[in-house]
C-alpha cells in the first residue's frame, strides 16, 4: 500500500529479491530431494516388504515435493522476473 492509501499490484525491488532467494533455496532442496529420491530408486527391491513399502512410500513424497517445489519456483519467475524483465526492457524502449 502507498502512502495515499491506495493499492498498488506493481513489484518492488525488495519483492524481486527476496523471490530470487526463495527460487535459490526452492533449487537447492530440489537438489537434495532429487539425490535422495535417486538414492531410493537405485535400492535393491530384496528390502523386506514393510522396508520396500516404505521406499515407495518415500519415492512418492519426494516426487510430489518436486512437482509442487518446481510449481512454486515457476510461479514465482512468471510474478516476480518476468514482470521485472519487462519493466527493464519498458525503461531501456522509452
Amino acid at each position: 500500500m502507498h502512502a495515499t492509501g491506495r493499492r498498488d499490484n506493481s513489484v518492488g525491488g525488495h519483492q524481486v529479491a527476496q523471490a530470487v532467494k526463495l527460487i535459490h533455496a526452492l533449487q537447492f532442496q530440489l537438489v537434495e530431494m532429487g539425490g535422495r529420491l535417486a538414492w531410493i530408486e537405485r535400492q535393491n527391491v530384496t528390502h523386506s516388504h514393510s522396508q520396500a513399502c516404505a521406499l515407495r512410500s518415500e519415492a512418492a513424497a519426494l516426487r510430489r515435493d518436486i512437482d509442487e517445489a518446481q510449481m512454486l519456483i515457476d510461479r514465482l519467475k512468471r510474478r516476480y522476473l518476468s514482470n521485472e524483465a519487462h519493466r527493464n526492457n519498458m525503461r531501456v524502449h522509452l
